[in-house]
């Protein structure tokens, strides 16, 4: 049987990143690791790490694969990720009753805020 265990993201800088991402998510660096690679892991132990990994990509715009983040507090959480850097983005196609809002980290990684209360 398989679990996801971590997801990676490639990006151009670690340490920026892994801050952005421990705030959001309120996860905790795993001890060790060096300067081109972190893993963050939840602070209770349940769900996926997120592991940062120094590598200069392309960002394919729409993403292959994107982050779903659920909330009871949609609203309040965009506010708060807006105020840790990261960005709304617009896309035309997006429905009016849509119940997520399109964010980007500040490296334009691309991931949801759903809301889960509708």
């Amino acid at each position: 049987m398989l679990r996801v265990g971590s997801i990676v993201l490639r990006v151009d800088d670690v340490q920026r990143q892994a801050e952005f991402w421990q705030a959001a998510l309120d996860y905790v660096r795993r001890p060790g690791g060096d300067a081109d690679f972190v893993l963050l892991r939840p602070k209770d132990g349940v769900g996926p790490n997120i592991s940062l990994d120094q590598a200069h990509s392309k960002l394919n715009i729409p993403p292959r694969i994107h982050l779903d983040l659920y909330t009871e507090d949609q609203g309040g959480e965009v506010a708060r990720l807006l105020a840790l850097g990261a960005t709304e983005v617009h896309w035309a196609k997006r429905p009016p009753d849509a119940d997520y809002v399109i964010l980007a980290d500040p490296e334009g990684n691309r991931f949801c805020v759903i809301d889960i209360t509708g």
